[in-house]
C-alpha cells in the first residue's frame, strides 16, 4: 500500500496529465462518473481534447500535454467498432466521411456509431463540417458498403482502371465523382447539445461556463455529490435543465420528469402537480436554475430530486466576478467517512492526495461510528487549500465503500 501510495502521489505531481488520464479511464464504464473527472482537468488546467479517429485509442491518452478523449466513451460506440477505427488508420489518416465509410469494416461499425462520431467531433480532423458529414452519412455509407463488398468477392470497380487512376492506380476515380460535403455547420448551442448527447459531457465549452462559481456559491453541493447523502436530505443545487417532460397520473394531474446538470453531473428532477406548480413554469429546457428539494434514492437505487421550490438563477456582474474567483468556504476542511469501510491502503492514499494540496485549513474525519459522529482532527502536516479539485480526488480515493452516507 505504501509503495502505491509514493507512486500515486509521484504521478499526481510530476505527470498529472497521465494520472488523469488514467482516473478518468478507470471509470469509463460508468459514464456518469467521466463528466465530474473531465470537469476536474479543466480546474487543474489540463486540456481534454475531443475524440478523433485519427489519434484516439480506446481509453484517455495523453496528447503532448493534453488528454485525448478516449473512442470507447463515445456513445453507441462499442469495443469492435474502435478496433476496425484503429485497424483503419494503420497505413493512412481517414481524409473524409467517405474515406471512413470505405476503408472502417462496415460489420463492425453501424450508422449509429459513426452518426455519433461525427456529432462529438471525432471526424472534425477531415475538415468537413459535422452537419454536412451528418447530411453525406447515407451516401457515404451506401458506397463505402458497395465497394467492402466489391472487394470481398474479388471484384474492383470499372472506375478503379483506367486514366483516371492515380499513377500508381492506387487511388479510386470514384473519390472524383462524391459530391462535396456541404461547409453549412450548426450553431454553437446545437454543436454542444450534440457533444452532450454521445460524451455525456459538454466539451469545448459549457453553458455554465460564465456563471458556475457564483451558482456554487448558492448551493449546498454538486450534483455528483448527491449519491452519497442520505435518503430524505433536503438539499438545495443548481444548473441547467436539458430536458423536461410531463406526464398525465392516474388522478387527472400533471407530473414533470426533468433533468439537471451542472458540469459535473446530472440527477432526475420529479414535479408533482406540473399543472398547478409554480415550479413547472420556472424549470424549463436550458433555463438554469437553483432547487431545493427531497432526495430519493429508493427508485432502483438511482438518485431523484423531489422539487419542492425552483427559482431562475439571474447572477448580477458583481456575483459572477466574486464566483469567478474561486472563494471557497472558510473553516475546516471535513471528510465524513465509515471507518469500518477505511483500510490501510485507503488511509495511505489519502495523506498523499492531502500532502499534494498543501494549504492553511485544517483537515477534520469526521467519522460515523454507531456512537454518532466523531471529529478527528489531523496535523498541521496536513493542512490543505481546500478546492473542487482535491474533493474530486478524495471521492476517487475514498469511494462509495469508504464515503459516509
Amino acid at each position: 500500500y505504501g509503495l502505491i501510495s509514493y507512486r500515486t502521489a509521484y504521478l499526481k505531481a510530476n505527470y498529472p496529465a497521465e494520472y488523469m488520464a488514467a482516473v478518468i479511464s478507470s471509470v469509463m464504464s460508468t459514464k456518469d462518473k467521466v463528466p465530474f473527472f473531465v470537469n476536474r482537468c479543466e480546474e487543474m488546467g489540463i486540456e481534454v481534447l475531443p475524440p478523433d479517429v485519427n489519434s484516439s485509442d480506446h481509453s484517455f491518452v495523453v496528447n503532448e500535454k493534453a488528454i485525448r478523449f478516449g473512442l470507447d466513451a463515445v456513445k453507441n460506440v462499442g469495443h469492435a467498432a474502435v478496433e476496425a477505427i484503429l485497424r483503419a488508420r494503420e497505413d493512412a489518416e481517414i481524409a473524409s466521411i467517405w474515406d471512413f465509410c470505405e476503408r472502417v469494416d462496415s460489420r463492425a461499425v453501424n450508422k449509429r456509431a459513426i452518426e455519433c462520431l461525427v456529432k462529438c467531433g471525432a471526424l472534425d480532423s477531415t475538415g468537413a463540417t459535422r452537419k454536412g458529414m451528418l447530411e453525406t452519412l447515407p451516401a457515404a455509407q451506401s458506397a463505402g458498403q458497395k465497394a467492402q463488398a466489391d472487394a470481398q468477392m474479388g471484384q474492383g470497380s470499372i472506375f478503379d482502371f483506367g486514366d483516371d487512376a492515380g499513377p500508381a492506380g492506387s487511388a479510386p476515380a470514384q473519390a472524383h465523382h462524391r459530391p462535396p460535403i456541404s461547409a453549412v455547420e450548426f450553431d454553437r448551442a446545437e454543436l454542444l447539445a450534440l457533444e452532450k448527447e454521445t460524451l455525456g459531457t459538454y466539451l469545448s465549452s459549457h453553458p455554465l461556463a460564465e456563471v458556475r462559481g457564483a451558482l456554487r456559491a448558492r448551493v449546498d453541493c454538486s450534483l455528483a455529490q448527491l449519491g452519497g447523502k442520505a435518503d430524505g436530505s433536503w438539499v438545495t443545487v443548481g444548473g441547467i435543465v436539458v430536458e423536461c417532460k410531463k406526464i398525465r397520473t392516474k388522478s387527472g394531474s400533471q407530473m414533470m420528469f426533468a433533468t439537471l446538470d451542472d458540469v459535473e453531473g446530472q440527477v432526475e428532477m420529479l414535479v408533482f402537480k406540473a399543472d398547478e406548480s409554480e415550479n413547472a413554469q420556472v424549470i424549463a429546457p436550458d433555463a438554469i436554475v437553483v432547487v431545493r428539494g427531497r432526495l430519493d434514492h429508493k427508485d432502483r437505487g438511482e438518485t431523484k430530486l423531489v422539487v419542492q421550490e425552483a427559482q431562475r438563477f439571474e447572477p448580477d456582474s458583481d456575483e459572477i466576478a466574486r464566483g469567478n474567483k474561486g472563494a471557497m468556504p472558510a473553516g475546516p476542511f471535513k471528510v465524513e467517512v465509515d471507518p469500518s469501510r477505511l483500510d490501510a491502503g485507503m488511509v495511505d492514499e489519502l495523506k498523499a492526495v492531502l500532502e499534494h494540496h498543501k494549504g492553511d485549513a485544517e483537515v477534520h474525519l469526521v467519522l460515523e461510528t454507531s456512537e454518532g459522529s466523531k471529529s478527528l482532527r489531523l496535523g498541521n502536516e496536513y493542512r490543505v487549500r481546500p478546492s473542487s479539485s482535491l474533493l474530486a480526488e478524495i471521492d476517487h480515493v475514498l469511494g462509495q465503500a469508504a464515503l459516509a452516507a
